[in-house]
């Protein structure tokens, strides 16, 4: 009966998927980046719309799942969904050993390559980049450095490392677990420490857990949001399901290496339109580091805004919400219009 309700929502989701605009696209390949095959996705009703360049969360999780509820975005922006190195369905393609050399520094390459055929393909000066939870780590770096390929910089779940000095959202956990009288775990997580750059992978990926998992709004999101997307996705397979999940395992790796950035030391001078759209009650990468970091941003434009009843993931739970500011905020600074409602 799972099974058979699974099969039915996905011939669902697959129907709402379609784009039947003349001018539209729709179209999906690997393509050779770095050295390896990388699944691009390619999708809108309008080639005549702002490109948009997904950098995904995780790190190794895709956003290709998401496609069913951001199917609205599609309308006003041509979207690439990029599975990088470890990740969805580039990673189901090479497996573990196909990989290549998994670091900050090859992901950034990568983007950059990937950037440059999206440019080439869709006829395109510039692309504006949209990076959420993970992927905003590599976003800065490409927004700081790469103005001339990139109309604006827009982070979700916007990640400020600050070289490890802020310890907001580790403190606010031990916070949680004490009130809880969750002694085991609160032990377990004291252990670690605050500096999450000398965590093992292993440790890393059982804290970000552990943050899910003990507030209720992100671990609502996580069940309602991420987990019925995968499940109910049509484009995953359950062995592709698989291996997305195994992706996250492998991609692991990544994450005491993004916490060994100072985003501050980096430069937070953009020149480049800049904006950030965080989670009102994100635990995870909470609002107030981000919004700390956005003040001390220069920028042609820029925008800051928190998105009520969110926590991490925001721009999925409510994706109604995020294209409002897209459409209010963004689009008309890179396209030179008035505001789309």
């Amino acid at each position: 009966m799972l099974l058979t309700y699974r099969a039915l929502k996905r011939r669902a989701n697959a129907r709402k998927l379609a784009i039947t605009t003349p001018n539209g696209v729709d179209e999906s390949s690997y393509v050779r980046i770095g050295g390896i095959d990388q699944w691009i996705s390619i999708r809108g009703e309008g080639r005549a719309n702002p490109v948009i360049l997904e950098l995904h969360g995780g790190p190794g999780a895709s956003n290709l799942v998401f496609l069913p509820r951001t199917r609205a975005w599609e309308r006003h922006f041509t979207i690439v969904r990029w599975d990088m190195r470890g990740a969805g369905k580039t990673f189901a393609a090479g497996g573990p050993q196909g990989q290549g050399e998994l670091t900050l520094d090859r992901l950034h390459t990568d983007a950059l390559e990937v950037t440059d055929h999206i440019r080439a393909r869709l006829g395109v000066d510039k692309v504006l980049l949209v990076a959420n939870s993970f992927g905003t780590v590599v976003g800065l770096r490409l927004a700081r450095s790469h103005p001339e390929r990139y109309s604006a910089y827009v982070g979700t779940d916007q990640n400020v490392v600050a070289g490890g000095r802020d310890t907001s959202a580790y403190e606010a956990l031990l916070g949680r677990l004490e009130k809880a009288g969750k002694k085991k775990q609160l032990a377990r997580m004291a252990a670690l420490g605050p500096d999450r750059s000398a965590w093992s992978p292993h440790e890393w990926a059982e804290y970000a857990r552990t943050v899910v998992t003990t507030d209720p709004l992100t671990y609502d999101t996580m069940k309602t949001v991420v987990i019925r997307s995968l499940w109910f996705s049509p484009l995953h397979t359950l062995r592709d399901l698989r291996a997305y999940l195994k992706a996250q395992t492998f991609s692991e790796q990544l994450g005491p290496q993004a916490m060994t950035i100072d985003e501050y030391a980096e430069g937070t001078a953009f020149r480049l339109p800049f904006f950030v759209f965080q989670g009102e009650s994100d635990v995870l990468t909470p609002p107030e580091p981000a919004r700390r970091f956005y003040a001390d941003v220069t920028a042609p434009v820029k925008g800051f805004a928190l998105i009520p009843d969110a926590s991490h993931f925001a721009s999925f739970r409510h994706p109604d919400r995020f294209l409002d500011l897209m459409l209010s905020r963004v689009r008309p600074v890179v396209t030179g219009d008035a505001a789309v409602r």
